[in-house]
């Protein structure tokens, strides 16, 4: 019976392109050396919000973060690109891609406006805090001429305060990731 060895011909090819193939380390024996972790080169953002999908703009880790367990529903919202996450009987978030208005254009009632900035981005945070019913708001400038709008509303419609939390996680969130 002949033995095969399906690892000689990947130190040939290493070999050939003048890699090093890597020396076992001796038993008994710990390497000095350690390996890095791998780091992922950062994303670069894209240059308009039509390159978006606004249901990928929340990974796993990033619902995760944000308390949301379900997947994401795309929705249409006035011809506008939508994504919905809906926690059963506690909250939901949606956040719409706007590519026809910026932030001057959005119709906003000064007195629930507060501007903001979400890290590089121009935003309002918009709550009626005398209404008092759960929802809130975080709209972020893309240009002149984008913006994109994370709106959180409890189901309760009750605790004004805790929506803001929740929207101003899932905008940063979103955040890095627009153009």
């Amino acid at each position: 019976m002949q033995k095969k060895y399906l690892w000689a011909p990947a130190l040939l090819l290493l070999a050939a392109c003048g890699a090093q193939p890597a020396q076992p380390a001796a038993v008994g024996h710990t390497s000095s050396q350690a390996a890095a972790p791998a780091v992922p080169p950062p994303v670069a953002a894209p240059a308009t919000l039509a390159a978006l999908d606004p249901c990928a703009l929340l990974s796993p880790q990033d619902r995760s973060a944000a308390g949301v367990s379900v997947l994401g529903k795309a929705e249409d919202i006035a011809g506008a690109r939508a994504c919905d996450w809906t926690m059963p009987g506690t909250f939901g978030v949606t956040v719409t891609l706007d590519e026809q208005n910026g932030l001057a254009d959005l119709d906003v009632a000064k007195k629930t406006a507060t501007k903001t900035t979400v890290g590089a981005h121009p935003a309002l945070r918009v709550s009626d805090k005398k209404a008092a019913d759960g929802t809130c708001s975080v709209l972020l400038g893309v240009g002149d001429s984008g913006s994109v709008q994370v709106d959180v509303s409890n189901t309760a419609f009750t605790d004004t305060a805790l929506a803001c939390r929740r929207a101003a996680t899932v905008a940063g969130l979103v955040e890095p990731k627009l153009p």
